[in-house]
């Protein structure tokens, strides 16, 4: 009898729980679990780079090494908007020449829409697996998703003004249901249960608190570690933190970048590609809406991040709110990050007190 194939995803926030439900509860391969990132996960990468490609490429190839490591013998490589796009080939090459044996399943190869190509990533994974089941379990892993931005939208938003402590361990409660979730009955307890702990917690927020908005490249600006747990480090502060730039508002509500190239027309005639359009019209909807501030989180040799920073310039400027630019890479240090945060806090803060 055949050996059940062994799937890996590298690590992408905690959107792991997705791919994991995914491939286990549709395509009934066992899912291997990357280990959370680390400096090591960054060393391994960064050793076997070119030493002039983005920082995320570096990050998932090191997640790749691990996932190989710990048992896997397929990996699948998500698809970006990018040059995220064209990492697979160079990836795959670079772990064969590293010795190692497995089957790679690029999904930038198959994102055509067509049937066929959908298929042709089933029989890599598990060519015996049922097309009706993993129907469902697509349905319930995109409600997965969807409640999983939802709830942490919610905590960075409300963690800051929770003086019990309580917040993060309902929402660790939270990610570790979804990881063990195996029906969306599950997935829909799991949800159910953490909003309603939220909702019992008495907060104490301001009523006009600091607004801050993230944006950025898609890798960097969605997961923690590569961002040195940005969002949680001005939640501390007593920062209401927002950000519309997740999987569930890129890929199934706002996803027309032809509409928000039209919003965005005075700022930027063009795309730069990438998420740069994604990015001006966030940070629009977020000077609209009166934020207190903007940061942008970019990982170093991101092009079209680099590109729209003289259309934030702008955008600051007529808005008149402050746009504060950080980039990332091996080197980047929480000290360093701390700093440049608290200064910007300062300043807003100050601002808004101006203000009144």
């Amino acid at each position: 009898m055949k050996q059940k194939r062994k799937a890996a995803l590298p690590r992408y926030g905690e959107y792991n729980c997705v791919l994991k439900y995914l491939v286990e509860q549709g395509f009934e391969t066992q899912c291997i679990l990357p280990p959370p990132l680390t400096r090591r996960t960054e060393e391994l990468g960064a050793r076997n780079s070119p030493d002039l490609v983005c920082t995320p490429f570096k990050t998932l190839l090191g997640s790749m090494i691990e996932s190989l490591e710990a048992g896997a013998d397929v990996i699948i490589m998500v698809l970006g908007a990018c040059r995220l796009n064209y990492f697979g080939e160079l990836q795959e090459q670079i772990l064969r020449d590293m010795g190692y044996s497995f089957d790679f399943v690029n999904l930038s190869l198959y994102n055509t829409g067509k049937k066929r190509d959908i298929l042709k990533i089933l029989k890599v994974i598990n060519p015996r697996c049922s097309l009706v089941k993993a129907g469902k379990a697509l349905y319930d892993a995109i409600q997965m998703l969807q409640h999983l931005d939802d709830t942490t939208s919610l905590y960075y938003q409300n963690c800051g003004f929770d003086p019990s402590g309580t917040y993060p361990k309902i929402y660790r409660k939270f990610i570790a249901d979804l990881y063990d979730a195996q029906s969306l009955t599950d997935i829909r307890e799991a949800y159910r249960n953490a909003s309603h702990a939220f909702a019992d917690v008495t907060l104490r927020k301001p009523e006009d608190p600091i607004r801050i908005g993230i944006i950025g490249d898609y890798y960097t600006v969605m997961d923690p570690f590569s961002n040195l747990e940005i969002e949680q480090k001005l939640a501390d502060m007593g920062v209401e933190v927002h950000r519309l730039m997740n999987l569930t508002n890129d890929m199934l509500r706002n996803n027309n970048n032809q509409n928000k190239q039209a919003v965005i027309r005075r700022f930027s005639e063009y795309s730069m590609g990438a998420s740069s359009t994604s990015d001006i019209w966030q940070a629009q909807v977020y000077a609209e809406r009166h934020f207190d501030g903007v940061i942008q989180v970019k990982s170093a040799c991101c092009m079209p991040e680099t590109d729209i920073m003289p259309v934030l310039a702008n955008l600051s400027r007529d808005y008149k709110m402050p746009v504060l630019h950080l980039t990332y890479d091996s080197q980047t240090s929480d000290v360093g990050l701390m700093t440049r945060l608290e200064a910007f806090y300062d300043m807003v803060e100050m601002r808004k007190k101006v203000a009144r």
